[in-house]
This record gives C-alpha cells, sequence and structure tokens, in this order.
C-alpha cells in the first residue's frame, strides 16, 4: 500500500471512496435515501476546490493499492474550533469496505500525525 500526499488529479477517486465509504460504513444509521442520494459529482467538486486551494493548514494523504487504485484518504491540519488544547486535527478519515480491518487506516493517520509534527503540532483531535 502506497501512502502519498493527494493531487488535483485525485479528485474523482478521492470522492467514490468518500461517497462509497458513506453508504457502507452509514447504513443503517443514516436514512437510505440520504445516503442514495450522494453524489460522486457533487463530491468530486468539493475535492477539487479543496485541492486546487492548497492551505497552509490543512492537508489530503491519499492510500493507493498495487494497482494504484485509491482506496482510502485522511485529511488533517490545524485545529478548526479553537480548542485550547489541542493544535492539530484528523478531519477526516475514509477507507473502502473491503480495504478496512488491515492497518492503512493506521498508515493514514501516521502520515497525518507526521505531517502535524512536521509543522510544528504537538497535539492533535479528532
Amino acid at each position: 500500500m502506497l501512502i502519498r500526499a493527494a493531487q488535483l488529479a485525485d479528485a474523482i477517486a478521492i470522492a467514490a471512496v468518500h461517497v462509497d465509504s458513506w453508504r457502507t460504513t452509514y447504513a443503517g444509521i443514516l436514512p437510505d435515501g440520504y445516503l442514495a442520494n450522494l453524489s460522486y459529482e457533487r463530491r468530486a467538486r468539493l475535492w477539487r476546490d479543496i485541492l486546487s486551494a492548497p492551505s497552509d493548514t490543512g492537508f489530503v494523504y491519499v492510500a493507493e493499492d498495487a494497482g494504484r487504485q485509491i482506496v482510502g484518504f485522511a485529511a488533517g491540519g490545524a485545529e478548526r474550533s479553537g480548542d485550547p488544547i489541542y493544535t492539530g486535527e484528523l478531519y477526516a478519515i475514509y477507507l473502502l469496505d473491503r480495504y478496512q480491518r488491515q492497518g492503512i487506516g493506521r498508515q493514514l493517520t501516521m502520515a497525518v500525525v507526521n505531517r502535524l509534527l512536521h509543522e510544528g503540532f504537538s497535539s492533535m483531535l479528532v
């Protein structure tokens, strides 16, 4: 599994992971109609916006399988709510269902942790 920084060209694949993982993870928790109406196109626009406007305080990593398919992602950066203790934050982490429970989430989380440490953040909330 390759963990790397996300690029603008990854927006469509990240959107697919985002939608598909919501549909499997939140089935039975969120209304079926809500999950069915999640849009790859809307998520792709969101991820294109995020990835095309590099931030000093936010970043995204992806996990690629041996076939170079993106199977998961994690986003992190500066803590966003003004918490007095935690300065970094894991904003999101999603993996396709069939890639869960293999340590990939841990690898993505560690990529975020290492980036936060590199940028001078010493604590993180999820």
